[in-house]
């Protein structure tokens, strides 16, 4: 498995792989990059909501999905919404971890459910993004575990990262998770997996993503020991035990399926993604719209084949793809697709290495002009459509 130029991915001494101790040391440096960047995301925020009568706080806080998380925290699962075209939209759609830490931090605080939810968000960007760097630093070096990192808090729908919701959180899980892999830690890289499947229904990329680093172990050295069979076990029972548990509480094995249906979540191949792409290339300035879909899909491709071309890893590549076609290929909200894309950070690792490559001066540039484009970008939509 070849995992970057003049590197090998092993990961004890006693194979002469560099220890990752000096890499730990200087992630910091990563962490006040994301945290700069995301800070001047919120400055933004603040300041755009103060002028069009807005609650900033409540856009990050209490509106969409924020809010059925704080429910499940507050109050368990069952609660069922009509919709007004007669669809009926149950919680179990949300995994558990997020409202579970909500609950905790609000018990052991004086915060409230949607407050707890900002602060376990915030904190996950933090440990997410040394755990980005961390990976992108074992594969192609210091600069590019900054600019991974960079590049991530400056994406243009960055803010949700910023929110409570579970992006944060997940993306951190996955990150250390692939990092774990990589390293050859399969117990850890199994528990955090199975918690990234606790929080969100793509955590089976996480998974899935284990057993491609381990099979790919296992033919090197022609003998899987016990700790990775450990973790290939653990690895999927956060996802597969809440949806068995959903199944129970319904009485039909295949509830969760029925759930997403009724939230307008299935896998079509990308057929309505399509259709809705055409069908905002007819006039303008809906065009726009249309032709900005078709650019950002295609950049996305692009970069999963530019990580091909480049041999990443084989679990990144996995996890990549996995968390690329759900989001692409599901039938649901079309304006939640940017933001299902966030989970697939290493998308932005051939960027990361290309702009590594070139002047500090010019690669601070680039981040800079994205970080301001992202903030722009996050206050405008929040105080607009916004996600669900």
């Amino acid at each position: 498995m070849r995992v970057g130029p003049g590197r090998t991915g092993h990961d004890e001494p006693a194979t002469g792989a560099p220890s990752a101790a000096p890499a730990t040391r200087r992630a910091w440096s990563a962490v006040a990059v994301f945290a700069a960047v995301r800070a001047l995301g919120l400055l933004v925020l603040a300041l755009w909501s103060h002028l069009a009568g807005s609650d900033a706080h409540a856009l990050l806080s209490a509106r969409w999905d924020s809010l059925w998380y704080v429910r499940v925290a507050e109050s368990g699962y069952d609660f069922t919404l009509a919709a007004p075209d007669g669809r009926v939209l149950s919680d179990m759609a949300f995994f558990p971890l997020l409202p579970w830490l909500e609950q905790a931090v609000a018990t052991v605080s004086p915060l409230g459910l949607g407050d707890a939810g900002l602060l376990v968000s915030g904190i996950a960007g933090l440990l997410g993004a040394s755990g980005m760097y961390l990976l992108g630093h074992h594969l192609y070096g210091h600069r590019a575990g900054l600019l991974l990192v960079a590049l991530w808090a400056a994406m243009p729908v960055a803010i949700v990262q910023s929110m409570a919701y579970s992006e944060a959180l997940f993306a951190a899980l996955a990150a250390w998770a692939l990092y774990a892999v990589l390293r050859r830690r399969w117990v850890e890289a199994g528990v955090l997996a199975s918690l990234a499947g606790l929080t969100r229904p793509v955590g089976l990329a996480v998974a899935a993503a284990l057993w491609a680093g381990a099979v790919v172990e296992a033919r090197r050295t022609r003998r899987p020991d016990a700790r990775m069979l450990a973790g290939m076990a653990l690895a999927p029972l956060g996802a597969a035990g809440y949806v068995l548990w959903v199944g129970a509480r319904r009485g039909n094995p295949f509830a969760y399926l029925d759930v997403q249906a009724e939230w307008g979540n299935g896998f079509d191949g990308g057929l309505a993604y399509g259709k809705f792409i055409l069908d905002h290339l007819g006039g303008w300035p809906v065009a726009l719209a249309g032709v900005a879909l078709i650019a950002g899909t295609a950049l996305a491709l692009w970069t999963y084949w530019a990580g091909v071309r480049g041999r990443q890893p084989l679990p990144l590549l996995v996890y990549t793809g996995i968390v690329m076609a759900l989001a692409l290929c599901s039938s649901g909200y079309f304006g939640s697709k940017p933001r299902l894309l966030l989970p697939a950070f290493p998308l932005l690792l051939p960027v990361a290495l290309a702009l590594s490559r070139v002047r500090a001066a010019r690669a601070a540039a680039v981040v800079a002009v994205l970080a301001l484009g992202s903030a722009v970008y996050g206050a405008s939509w929040l105080n607009g459509s916004g996600p669900p």
